[in-house]
């Protein structure tokens, strides 16, 4: 995930974004109301972690700003404020989440993690994937390739739904480990040597067009090479 941390106390905000980084995301850092308003604007993020009391423009109106230019992208606010009214007045600004400080950084993490599997606001959520002659079907829970079903296990529909998601493009291990395993750290196995192996065999095994490709030390990509 690519998030910016807008936080006016330097230690803090340094110390959130070494987490982040050392968990495969990158992370944008801004010290006031105005750089981190100019950086929202200005660039795509996955979440923005804002603080409520920031110098120049504080992070209310930096999010109310933000939600009548039409940006919608998640915002968990980070305050000292945690009473009830608190946090009624930062999630009516447009916030989409509240943490009180001090907080753990597992909770936070947990939290935008949460905010980012959001459907974006007024994007159409996609029920069906297609690669070439292949088609999940996310609502049905099922998954066809020609006129053949494919049965898979929940591990691997999660796998293959992630890999259609970026259809074209190289998926690297880091991307799968927290995206269909949900794990922050390599725990130094080959499970997703396994389940690709395993995948590969129901979706290529037996057609002449080879879907799910290993791009080696990058990952794997999904593709129909023939068309």
């Amino acid at each position: 995930m690519r998030i910016l941390i807008i936080e006016d106390d330097a230690e803090a905000s340094a110390y959130l974004a070494k987490g982040l980084k050392e968990l495969g995301h990158l992370a944008d850092q801004a010290a006031d109301g105005e750089a981190g308003l100019e950086l929202a604007m200005s660039s795509t993020y996955d979440v923005l972690i804002v603080d409520r009391m920031l110098p120049k423009r504080d992070g209310l109106s930096v999010i109310e700003t933000l939600r009548k230019a039409g940006n919608h992208t998640p915002v968990l606010i980070l305050s000292a404020l945690g009473q009830v009214d608190d946090r009624v007045k930062g999630l009516k600004a447009g916030g989409d989440d509240y943490l009180p400080k001090p907080y753990a950084f597992t909770e936070l993490l947990a939290r935008i993690e949460a905010l980012s599997r959001r459907p974006k606001a007024g994007a159409e959520v996609e029920t069906t994937y297609q690669v070439g002659d292949l088609v999940l079907d996310r609502l049905s829970h099922t998954c066809r390739r020609g006129e053949e079903d494919i049965p898979l296990q929940p591990r691997e529909f999660r796998l293959l739904e992630y890999l259609m998601q970026h259809a074209g493009q190289v998926v690297t291990r880091t991307m799968l480990l927290e995206n269909v395993w949900e794990y922050h750290f390599d725990p130094q196995t080959n499970v997703i040597d396994v389940h690709i192996s395993r995948l590969r065999g129901k979706i290529d095994k037996g057609f002449d067009v080879p879907l799910l490709h290993t791009i080696r030390g990058a990952g794997y990509t999904i593709r129909d090479a023939s068309s």
